[in-house]
């Protein structure tokens, strides 16, 4: 047995599912179940006191646990209710002044952070957005020639969502420095899956959320701050919860925020969330992301065998072919993906009581890999087989040709049992998803997608490879 087999029980959604997609949202540990509880009897026992005795000081208790998880110190981690919030307040440190009013980031950040970006051009703030090569990668040459002295905010993800590809942080951070910029880094994509350390890559701000790779849920992303700037920071999104003497009530010009990270808060905060996060952060701290990564480049490279394994019959990816510059996502550009959505979306639904479900998440867009990908959760055994099934249930010949005749004639599977104990079992569930998922899909013709700009084509875009049940990506 592994050294990462032991967690496997730790999280109840893989006893029935095969779950490849933290990259969007990541399974639910067991104990934060519990850990809700305790907030409910909390709540239910302790009423109004409950602030006093855990709650007021809860994101201190949470931004803790991350920062050791990022390579920050005690103190500097600030928790907010998702990331584009993070960063709002980040940028609020901040203000054009003379020739100094640029805000660079690059197409391939998600899309929250350029909405955001572009907003603040109302406040006097320009955007230049780097633009992505066709391959989905963002040239680092080109993105440090944008930097100059007339940029105030160097604004980038570390690893950028649609291909799972780490960014040559160190190096924009350093350009940055060099001419004054401001930094922000998102950790979305690279918190918890790959080695972060925000201390050594010198940026002012860092921002991520627990929902992904660090299996807290939604409604607790965090902001971290440079220990010197913490010192000085009067972001102008603020609140109550940012005072030395919030119960003081003080409204004059004087009053004074606090010396540690909530002075970077606002309102009252979510607690509930912060209760369902702890349990991912301490089964990570408790892993360690070494340990994580090693499972993780192991994953992604059977993944890539396969993809390449499968090429003749229309497989491919964008995603990095270096180890050391993917992260935990490989994304699959499946053959007549749109019919192999709405097909697996058509059998989840009518089997939703079925032991094993099916996802599905497609965005398409002018070129092939825009949007959706496919993601894989390393902290969790998955033999090799499993990945094999995922990948050929999905993408199999008659499935994606929509071969529905013969497919009818498959034979009804047994149910597959919660606990599989090797790989012979981990296969099997991939083989009765599939047959399942052929056998309770109507036939329909095979269809072409008329675009709206030219004739019938085939439209190859990604689809997600997921046996989870859902809808589409879970928002950031």
């Amino acid at each position: 047995m592994g050294d990462l087999e032991k967690w496997r029980d730790e999280f109840p959604i893989l006893a029935r599912t095969v779950y490849l997609i933290s990259n969007s949202l990541g399974a639910m540990p067991r104990r934060a179940a519990q850990n809700l509880s305790a907030y409910a009897e909390a709540w239910a026992t302790r009423g109004v006191r409950a602030w006093e005795e855990r709650w007021w000081e809860m994101p201190l208790e949470v931004g803790n646990k991350i920062a050791r998880i990022v390579g920050a110190p005690d103190g500097s981690v600030s928790m907010h209710e998702n990331v584009t919030t993070a960063h709002l307040v980040a940028l609020s440190c901040e203000g054009p002044s003379g020739t100094r009013r640029r805000i660079v980031c690059s197409a391939m950040d998600f899309p929250s952070m350029i909405y955001l970006f572009r907003a603040q051009e109302a406040n006097g703030f320009e955007l230049k957005v780097v633009p992505g090569a066709d391959d989905l990668t963002v040239d680092t040459a080109r993105l440090l020639d944008t930097i100059d002295e007339s940029t105030a905010v160097v604004a980038f993800s570390h690893v950028l969502f649609r291909t799972s590809r780490i960014m040559e942080a160190m190096a924009i951070a350093r350009r940055a420095r060099e001419v004054g910029a401001t930094v922000i880094l998102d950790t979305c994509q690279s918190a918890g899956i790959i080695p972060v350390d925000v201390t050594s890559l010198g940026v002012d701000f860092a921002v991520g959320g627990c929902l992904k790779w660090l299996c807290g849920g939604p409604g607790a992303a965090f902001l971290y701050t440079r220990p010197d700037r913490l010192k000085s920071a009067r972001p102008s999104v603020t609140g109550w919860l940012s005072r030395s003497a919030p119960f003081a009530f003080d409204i004059g010009p004087d009053d004074v925020p606090r010396a540690d990270a909530m002075r970077m808060m606002n309102g009252t905060p979510s607690i509930p969330a912060y209760y369902a996060a702890l349990a991912g952060l301490d089964i990570i701290a408790e892993i360690g992301v070494d340990a994580i990564r090693a499972k993780s480049r192991r994953m992604t490279a059977r993944l890539l065998a396969l993809v390449d394994t499968h090429s003749a019959e229309g497989f491919s990816s964008a995603a990095p072919r270096d180890p050391e510059r993917l992260a935990g996502t490989v994304a699959i550009d499946v053959p007549d993906a749109p019919l192999v959505a709405r097909t697996s979306a058509s059998a989840s639904a009518s089997r939703r009581t079925s032991t094993t479900r099916w996802t599905r998440s497609i965005a398409s867009s002018p070129k092939p890999r825009r949007s959706s990908r496919s993601g894989i959760m390393p902290r969790h055994r998955y033999g090799r087989s499993s990945l094999d099934a995922a990948v050929r249930s999905i993408g199999h010949r008659d499935f994606a040709r929509n071969d529905w005749p013969r497919a009818r004639q498959t034979p009804e599977p047994r149910e597959v049992p919660d606990k599989r104990e090797d790989a012979d079992e981990d296969h099997e569930l991939g083989a009765v998803a599939h047959a399942r998922l052929r056998q309770h899909v109507p036939h329909q013709p095979e269809r072409r997608l008329r675009p709206a700009d030219g004739p019938h084509r085939s439209v190859k875009v990604p689809t997600l490879v997921s046996l989870a049940f859902g809808r589409r990506l879970h928002p950031r």
